[in-house]
């Protein structure tokens, strides 16, 4: 059976690459983004949605329309050593292109003929389409009893240093001290792959308009360059 769907809108967010986004939503709390819905959507769309603290985003992994789907794929958190069933995983690489992410709601406003609406703590790829909208509701959404797997507790997290010119840079930039706090909460994630941990390698991401390099040492990721 098929069905088709409209997107209802399009997220905003400082991810510009699929490379170093949390893993899971919530992972870097400080990040902003907004959800731009259609044109087609007035404010009467999400009247009421402002009395809760928190919504559901159901959207696309839409770098991965013509990805083959896995049956069987390697957890990051298992160290990429280990299959497991793609429903038993949050992969990207799923018979269907669809992921859920719950997302902290700051703002609702409308610019422009259309409505934004400001989130915090979302893993989404910058212009990731959104298909749903939904509220969170805490006493049916959070299962304190639950048995989380092999994902059952919080990944930890690596100490995160900035180099004396890096901070210099970001002290004089417009918004310097958030987006030092994003990149803190990103990169404390480790978003390396499994099977490139060596010491001393050079890694880069883009996040907002930067390109951010950092290494790997014993102490944890120090930040060289933000340009």
């Amino acid at each position: 059976m098929t069905f088709s769907f409209e997107t209802v809108g399009r997220i905003s967010s400082p991810y510009k690459e699929k490379f170093a986004i949390p893993r899971q939503p919530s992972l870097a709390p400080s990040v902003r983004s907004q959800v731009v819905l259609d044109k087609r959507f007035s404010l009467n769309s999400v009247q009421g949605l402002h009395e809760f603290s928190h919504i559901w985003l159901s959207f696309i992994f839409h770098q991965h329309l013509d990805t083959p789907m896995k049956e069987m794929i390697r957890p990051p958190r298992l160290g990429g050593n280990k299959k497991v069933g793609v429903f038993a995983s949050r992969s990207t690489f799923r018979p269907n292109p669809l992921g859920l992410s719950v997302v902290e709601l700051l703002d609702i406003k409308q610019a422009k003929g259309q409505v934004i609406i400001d989130v915090a703590g979302a893993d989404l790829l910058d212009g990731t389409p959104i298909v749903d909208i939904k509220p969170y509701i805490a006493y049916v959404d959070a299962v304190k009893e639950a048995d989380s797997g092999f994902a059952s507790e919080a990944p930890k997290s690596v100490e995160v240093s900035f180099s004396e010119e890096v901070a210099q840079t970001l002290k004089k930039a417009k918004d310097g001290a958030y987006i030092s706090t994003v990149i803190r909460e990103v990169l404390s994630q480790d978003p390396r792959p499994a099977y490139q941990r060596e010491e001393g390698r050079e890694y880069g991401v883009k996040l907002f308009d930067y390109n951010v390099q950092w290494v790997v040492s014993n102490s944890g990721f120090l930040v060289t360059s933000v340009c």
